[in-house]
């Protein structure tokens, strides 16, 4: 007789498409009951992911019809969690969006792998929104590789925390002109981050709505790499005003990256355009050469392919590397080089794709 452990690991073929992973892992299917020669299972369908439900409920089908004993496959169907259910729903379901009070735009900068520049960009585009006047807010939604409170060299600093439970705020740090926070500012240096999504999805939504964050203009999220929880938890808590996909032109990182711009598209949450990180490397040296050390076109490759534009191509230069190092964003320490220039137009670019006032 066919068992629920049997029709559990049969299950976990079907996936979500938009970022690969299992429904099982996504919490989107449970209740798996089998009693031959029925089996039923309930599917906890976010909203966003509902276009889907006809070729799951299939998909569903044909794996449990495919055991012998096993004829008739009944799908329950539930319901999304309702408003003032916030922090109640499990891990995997849909929660309500809620705007942060007094944030204008969120922009989240994201890539498909880690290793591309995604922390630097998210920084030094903060960096150059807050030259512009802005007032800007920096999340570090990198929970497991927290690195921008080390690029702007405010790792040894603590937040203010005020109050308790529901009613607890986090005063973020201020550098650079911009407010942040960090998973990076409440572990050490080389504590490592082992939590399951749930956990997860409570540190952002902490993030998010327990800090002081004031009037901001534009909150930069830098989000982990991948197509996973903290994606997931984000873009389901808050309305994004849209999406910066971060790739470098080799095609490794251009496969992840269109993994990760499926997915927010998936989601229906805009996607701004296509950052083409270490397009080319500037020796430090005169005369000044330039070397594509991995490849070329993949930006331009990732913005055509989906019909968005290439709102930059940041070379790679000694003092990028240099200023992450030692908390000095290259926008401020080097304000005339190629890539502080390329960050600076990138600005100017979201300033008028998101029409900030």
């Amino acid at each position: 007789m066919t068992t629920a452990e049997e029709a559990i690991k049969a299950l976990s073929s079907i996936k979500d498409s938009g970022t690969g992973k299992s429904l099982l892992e996504l919490g989107w299917l449970d209740q798996i009951r089998i009693n031959p020669p029925r089996a039923s299972v309930r599917l906890n369908l976010p909203n966003f992911a509902n276009s889907q439900r006809q070729g799951i409920a299939q998909e569903i089908r044909t794996y449990l019809e495919k055991f012998d004993d096993i004829d008739a496959v009944q799908i329950e169907l539930a319901n999304s969690p309702q408003q003032g259910e916030i922090g109640k729903a499990g891990h995997g379901e849909m929660q309500p969006v809620q705007a942060i009070n007094g944030v204008k735009n969120i922009v989240a900068v994201t890539s498909g792998k880690g290793g591309v520049g995604k922390s630097t960009v998210a920084v030094n585009l903060a960096c150059a929104l807050a030259q512009k006047g802005l007032k800007v807010g920096l999340l570090d939604a990198d929970i497991y590789g927290p690195n921008t409170p080390t690029m702007l060299g405010v790792a040894q600093k603590t937040p203010e925390v005020f109050g308790q439970g529901a009613e607890q705020k986090i005063i973020p740090i201020e550098s650079a002109g911009i407010a942040m926070v960090s998973m990076g500012f409440l572990i050490d240096e080389d504590q490592p981050v082992i939590w399951r999504g749930p956990m997860l999805n409570g540190i952002i939504r902490q993030f998010l709505y327990q800090t002081s964050w004031g009037e901001r203009d534009v909150l930069v999220v830098d989000m982990p790499p991948g197509t996973g929880d903290a994606q997931l938890s984000l873009a389901q808590a808050v309305p994004i005003t849209g999406v910066l996909v971060v790739t470098t032109p080799q095609k490794v990182s251009l496969q992840d990256a269109r993994r990760g711009l499926a997915m927010f598209k998936q989601m229906d949450i805009p996607i701004l355009g296509v950052i083409e990180n270490m397009t080319f490397f500037v020796t430090p040296d005169p005369p000044e050469r330039k070397y594509s050390l991995f490849g070329s076109g993949g930006g331009e490759q990732l913005a055509k392919e989906n019909s968005v534009p290439l709102l930059a191509q940041i070379p790679m230069e000694m003092p990028v590397l240099e200023g992450g190092n030692e908390g000095w964003p290259i926008v401020k320490r080097y304000p005339d080089s190629l890539s502080a220039k390329a960050f600076k137009e990138l600005a100017i670019s979201i300033v008028k794709t998101i029409k900030i006032n």
